[in-house]
């Protein structure tokens, strides 16, 4: 196995289960379960624990990928950041869009449908981010090759 996937294995596993985690906690314990109703609207619960382990779980990526996984980089740290969003503004609308579908339209309990929501958007966010948020500049520009 590639260091650089190890890493991103390591990385990836460790925010996963601290996001995954507290869904589980903020679904379970601090939202019980219960919509939450602003005056024109209702956050469904599930909606608002993903939305609580994302308020983590992106900071914490991004430096995990940044200073871990994709050292190799020579990007500047706030394009980096801007492209980051990028894919995990992606991210959150793939997480909003099977959470929904697994649960409101499917039945499934919450946290099992995070859990196979993870799967499918941490495949693609690993391709998004070595191949766009921390390629090196010298792979962008054929820089080194023959």
């Amino acid at each position: 196995m590639p260091l650089q996937t190890f890493r991103y294995a390591a990385c990836g596993g460790f925010n996963t289960s601290i996001d995954i985690s507290l869904f589980f906690i903020s679904y379970n314990y601090i939202f019980k379960k219960e919509s939450i109703v602003f005056s024109h609207f209702a956050l469904s619960p599930h909606i608002a624990a993903f939305l609580v382990g994302f308020m983590f779980s992106f900071p914490s990526g991004f430096y995990l990928s940044r200073y871990v996984v994709f050292q190799e980089t020579s990007v500047k740290k706030s394009e980096q950041l801007i492209k980051y969003f990028s894919v995990v503004f992606i991210c959150l609308m793939l997480n909003y869009g099977f959470l929904k579908l697994f649960v409101d339209s499917f039945g499934w309990y919450p946290t099992p449908s995070k859990i196979l929501t993870t799967v499918f958007v941490v495949a693609f966010s690993y391709v998004a981010q070595k191949n766009f948020t921390f390629t090196p500049e010298s792979k962008k520009k054929g820089k080194g090759s023959i």
